[in-house]
């Protein structure tokens, strides 16, 4: 009886939703209790995720190594005299690939029993359970040789926990999976291999004499260990996971990065790598709710506050900068460098789900929502093979979706996360029924221990009519609690935040009925209204009766605070919960040029992009461009808007979500230049090719604004680039801004470098006469030299012995 309780305690809540009757004060329901409709907006990505990502994860472990990894740490268990190479191999948090994928499968095992899906799991856990040391410790970068593991592991176990080794982050992952794995299927032996594991990480590390005194240098053991917590009924998990996080700030690193700067119960600002944290504040929140302790919740309100206030991206996204994958300073939200990290997207979820729990507040769900419609889902492909890492708000076509990443957090995070998503629908607190997401769905929930059955029909986000039905209750008298929008009521985020404010005026309008008789008609929607963000329904709900819901969906026009420098002058446009940008295959002129009306008016229209609807937004713009005499322009043409979260589907090209409306921030088509009307070729494959001639330089060494290419991760070799000129032209002198991202980063400036020209023969030679080849930070590299007369100009440069090189542009004249 005791498990089959703690079974239903934790059943679903996939990513550590878990909770106790005695932790969250609300309750979710269960993914499992919520049938999304097949085909609709959110039934299009589960399918894609059942058919195609999770089988896509699993063949990607199988292809790049992951399950190698395990066999080969299993035959040097088996026959110590094997050992293999692991420098060099790979990450050290490559085992939780396998671990994220398996979570994923769980989830769908348990909305789709698959047979021959489970068969194919069970097979991969074995191979895990096959490099189980005795005692239960598992980690193949260090098991693999254990004499010389991987060189992020260090000579012992623990020593570079706080650094790189990720041992507990594996740990974490693999609890999630083991639990997720049991809930679906009733087999323990992947449960039992990870308590094997947390069983080691209990008994070595600690605060007490004879343990290693660590925190994890990339959380997500703290919110595992409460879910074990939950699964197990064993009290040492949970102080497991309180103590990672009581100890954070007082052992050997104390750094911003990793948010061991300071105690947790006195950070008070989001700082560093942008995924760590939010993992940190969620596990902070199952902490609290299930030990009671205020002064995590405390600490997480203002860093919440904080990221609402003066750091969180208009699509949800959060980590403005590549340099560590971090937060910024306050309004720091650069957007053709945006980070976004699509695991930060997930974590931003995490966190305001679990506040939403703690204070029943629809301003959580709000900032949710948010980032589930825009940054979040931006970072898989429609068809559910195709991902993004960083999610940018701006590119010039260096951006492109992958199938795969080495590091491959990203692709395995959202094949847990999606399969997950109908257990954000609804939450139960005594007889109150949150209603926080709208999508097509049937759902069973339990409402004071009586059973309701409830449908939504609806095409939201498209449009704003959603019906609710209440095909079975005999809980009597309850309330639905129905979650009126923070963009209905005019908030772009929670108040008093100002970092982002509609600018347009418009009121938008609701009705709500039930049975056809209007319950609330207050029109427009406001703040005031709704306390807690829930407009309230109390009665005794019988099966047939129907509510009835009308959100007006108009689109409209944002500005951010003028603190943020990259948004200056500069409009985004959002129609309900869905941020738009404008992307080249849907506008035949230079997206970059545009200015928005002063008064726009939109239209909305129809497209399809890659077999799936949406809906469009058309306006009237300017286009400002020089022409060939050096004279600015205008041009009136009409631009199409599309929903971020579609971009990149058809192909790398320029896509923009700020679009300016003032002068001051436009940027007019600059004249074609040699370079710019050049073809552009290379040695060997480099991203962003059209980055060294698009004319856009760099303001300073640190500016990531700007696409560049590199050769990343290519090392002591000699790469180069060539311009093929329309016509031979005589140049003798070239320009060139190099890329360097020290301290973090791989790409320095080059050993050496200089210019070739293509003789009459085809034969390269070196130009003659050339003063000095500079090798100087994002600044203005010029070289001159004799006059030339060529069709084509080759860039030769020699790379560092351990770095990689890279540059922003190359200009010839």
């Amino acid at each position: 009886m005791k498990k089959i309780l703690l079974s239903l305690i934790i059943c679903h809540l996939s990513f550590s939703h878990a909770v106790a009757q005695t932790g969250y004060p609300i309750t979710p329901v269960p993914f499992t209790a919520v049938k999304v409709t097949s085909g609709t907006f959110w039934g299009q990505r589960l399918e894609a995720s059942r058919n195609v990502t999770i089988p896509l994860a699993f063949s990607k472990c199988e292809s790049e190594g992951r399950y190698k990894n395990f066999e080969n740490a299993a035959a040097h268990l088996k026959d110590p005299s094997k050992v293999f190479k692991v420098n060099g191999v790979g990450y050290s948090f490559d085992d939780t690939d396998p671990y994220k994928t398996l979570e994923g499968a769980a989830y769908i095992l348990q909305t789709y029993p698959d047979k021959k899906l489970e068969a194919y799991c069970d097979s991969v856990i074995d191979i895990i359970a096959s490099a189980q040391e005795p005692d239960g410790y598992l980690y193949t970068a260090r098991t693999q040789n254990p004499a010389d593991p991987h060189h992020w592991a260090g000579d012992r176990r623990w020593v570079k926990e706080e650094d790189l080794s990720h041992e507990l982050y594996n740990l974490g992952h693999m609890i999630e999976g083991a639990v997720a794995y049991w809930q679906a299927t009733g087999k323990r032996k992947f449960l039992d291999i990870a308590c094997r594991y947390a069983d080691v990480a209990c008994k070595e590390v600690g605060p007490n004499p004879g343990q290693m005194c660590v925190v994890p240098g990339h959380q997500i053991a703290e919110m595992a260990m409460a879910r074990l917590y939950l699964a197990t009924g064993q009290q040492r998990y949970l102080d497991f996971a309180k103590f990672l996080l009581d100890y954070r700030g007082k052992t050997t690193i104390k750094t911003e990065y990793s948010q061991s700067h300071k105690p947790v119960v006195k950070q008070d600002e989001a700082v560093g790598h942008a995924v760590r944290a939010a993992y940190m504040y969620a596990g902070m929140a199952d902490v609290a709710a299930l030990t009671g302790d205020k002064s995590y919740i405390n600490a997480i309100d203002d860093i919440w506050w904080n990221i609402v206030e003066k750091k969180l991206y208009i699509t949800g996204g959060i980590g403005a900068t590549n340099n560590g994958e971090a937060f910024g300073k306050n309004y720091e939200l650069p957007n053709m460098s945006a980070y976004c990290e699509t695991c930060a997207a997930i974590g931003n979820v995490y966190v305001n789900y679990r506040l939403f729990l703690l204070h029943g507040n629809s301003k959580y769900y709000d900032v949710l929502e948010r980032t589930l419609y825009n940054g979040l889902i931006s970072g898989v492909s429609l068809q559910g093979n195709g991902f993004f890492y960083p999610n940018p708000l701006e590119s010039m076509g260096q951006h492109q979706r992958q199938a795969w990443f080495g590091c491959a957090c990203c692709p395995s995070n959202i094949c847990r996360f999606i399969p997950s998503l109908p257990g954000y629908v609804y939450a139960v607190k005594d007889n109150n029924v949150y209603v926080n997401l709208f999508l097509s769905n049937k759902s069973t929930l339990n409402v004071g221990k009586k059973k309701v059955e409830l449908s939504q029909q609806t095409n939201y986000p498209w449009e704003g009519d959603i019906t609710i039905n209440i095909d079975k209750t005999n809980a009597g008298i309850f309330t639905m609690k129905i979650r009126i929008p923070g963009w209905l009521k005019g908030s772009v985020v929670p108040a008093p935040s100002q970092l982002y404010e509609y600018t347009d005026g418009k009121r938008l309008n609701y009705t709500v009925t039930v049975n056809g008789k209007a319950v609330e008609s207050m029109a427009p929607a406001n703040a005031e209204q709704f306390p807690d963000g829930y407009l309230n329904i109390t009665r005794k709900w019988k099966k047939g009766d129907k509510i009835q819901l009308h959100f007006d969906m108009e689109p409209r026009i944002v500005r951010a605070n003028n603190k943020v420098e990259a948004d200056r002058g500069m409009v985004a446009i959002e129609r309900g919960p869905l941020v738009y940008c404008a992307e080249h295959p849907d506008n035949n002129f230079d997206i970059f040029s545009t200015l928005i009306n002063q008064e726009p008016k939109f239209t909305l229209g129809k497209g399809e992009i890659a077999g799936t609807s949406v809906v469009t937004i058309k306006t009237d713009v300017q286009t400002l461009d020089f022409n060939k005499q050096g004279k600015l322009t205008t041009k009136d043409e009409t631009l199409t808007l599309i929903p971020y979260y579609a971009w990149c589907h058809r192909g790398s090209g320029k896509m923009r979500v700020w679009l300016p409306q003032d002068l001051k921030a436009t940027t007019p088509a600059q004249p074609a230049t040699l370079a710019s009307e050049s073809k552009v070729t290379s040695g060997s494959r480099v991203p962003a090719l059209s980055s060294i001639n698009d004319r856009l330089v760099p303001r300073d060494e640190n500016d990531r604004s700007v696409p560049y290419t590199h050769w990343w991760p290519k090392k002591a070799s000699t790469e180069w680039l060539a311009y093929e000129f329309p016509q031979p032209a005589t140049v003798q002198t070239c320009t060139v801004y190099w890329f360097d991202d020290a301290p973090w980063g791989g790409c320095r400036v080059p050993k050496s470098w200089r210019i070739l020209y293509q003789d009459e023969k085809g034969e390269w030679q070196p130009v003659e006469g050339a003063d000095r080849y500079p090798t100087v930070r994002g600044a203005a590299c010029t070289v001159n030299f004799n006059p030339v007369k060529a069709k084509s100009l080759r860039l030769e440069v020699t790379q560092p012995d351990e770095f990689s090189s890279g540059l922003f542009e190359w200009i010839v004249k």
